[in-house]
């Protein structure tokens, strides 16, 4: 059995299943590493800094000989950045979280697909008017940004593969096993975009604590909150909120934002608290899948388990 669909066919990748781009974590080394193993490696852009870039794609781009692509935080770009990043002729271009319009025709006419990352159904049908290639429905399972008022990943990948007709859907929250894989491909995704499973992996751009956190923690133990962006002075738009594993600020701003943002003090106290290591440099961001992982594996061995456990899962359930 193989897990052939509409993605693995326009990406080039073996299995249906992709990296998410995540910043400070999706480094070359882990693009690289999924590619080999016959995901689609995604490097976690953000707002494309150029240095960063230059250290960074080289790692995938040579090293790895498979297709690969590169994610960006949309609210973050200024012009040009796109036109820099396209040079270096990736396979694939993720835009999430803000407005793909300034970009969208630039990335498909420089022949990369358009992988466009929606939250809602009218950002759905807004990313298929832009000419998507592809959409990412990411459901609030899962770990580090998301939508505010988004929905469960259950029932929303079906609800997009729905609006999205020839359009392949990637199912993106709440997915570290293959079971998850198989389960997003039931619904009619066309694959899976896995996120905190793979800062749990020997190429992940993460301190030893932070994979340590990841293998350790506990689904009860995520919160999707504005607390930590407020404290560390992130410039997020309020839309999103994060889901992260718990925090000492968590617990003593939880629904009090609006006090710890105009409070000088506390944000002085916070970076205070961060140079002395009393807490961590960066919060754990983690999705609610986080229970399903226990080691930390090679990512290309990581993509080939999880292939091997969604064609079983598939299996299973075509025989009951």
């Amino acid at each position: 059995m193989t897990l052939s669909t509409r993605f693995t066919e326009l990406s080039g990748a073996r299995h249906p299943i992709v990296l998410a781009p995540m910043g400070g974590s999706a480094g070359g080394a882990l693009a690289a590493a999924v590619s080999r193993g016959g995901g689609l490696g995604m490097l976690g852009a953000g707002d494309g800094d150029p240095t960063w870039l230059a250290r960074e794609v080289p790692l995938v781009a040579e090293g790895s000989g498979r297709p690969w692509g590169m994610g960006f935080l949309t609210w973050q770009l200024k012009a040009g950045v796109i036109e820099q990043a396209l040079e270096y002729r990736p396979t694939a271009v993720m835009l999430s979280f803000g407005d793909p319009s300034p970009f969208a025709e630039r990335v498909r006419s420089a022949g990369a697909l358009l992988i466009l990352q929606v939250t809602g159904l009218e950002e759905a049908g807004r990313a298929l008017d832009l000419g998507a290639d592809v959409l990412v429905a990411q459901g609030t399972e899962s770990g580090g940004h998301g939508a505010r008022h988004g929905r469960s990943t259950l029932p929303f990948v079906p609800a997009v593969v729905d609006v999205a007709g020839p359009v392949p859907v990637l199912a993106a929250g709440g997915i570290a096993d293959g079971r998850g894989v198989a389960a997003a491909l039931a619904l009619g995704a066309a694959g899976a975009l896995v996120g905190t499973r793979f800062q749990a992996t020997t190429e992940a751009l993460v301190d030893p604590s932070t994979a340590r956190a990841i293998v350790e923690g506990r689904a009860e133990d995520t919160e999707r909150s504005r607390v930590l962006d407020i404290a560390r002075g992130s410039r997020w738009p309020s839309d999103y909120t994060a889901r992260t594993l718990g925090h000492p600020y968590l617990d003593r701003w939880r629904g009090r934002e609006a006090e710890l943002a105009a409070d000088p003090g506390a944000l002085e106290e916070y970076r205070q608290d961060v140079a002395r290591e009393r807490i961590p440099a960066l919060p754990v961001w983690a999705g609610e899948a986080v229970d399903l992982i226990h080691d930390l594996p090679s990512a290309a061995d990581l993509v080939a388990g999880l292939a091997a456990q969604a064609e079983a899962a598939l299996d299973r359930a075509g025989r009951h």
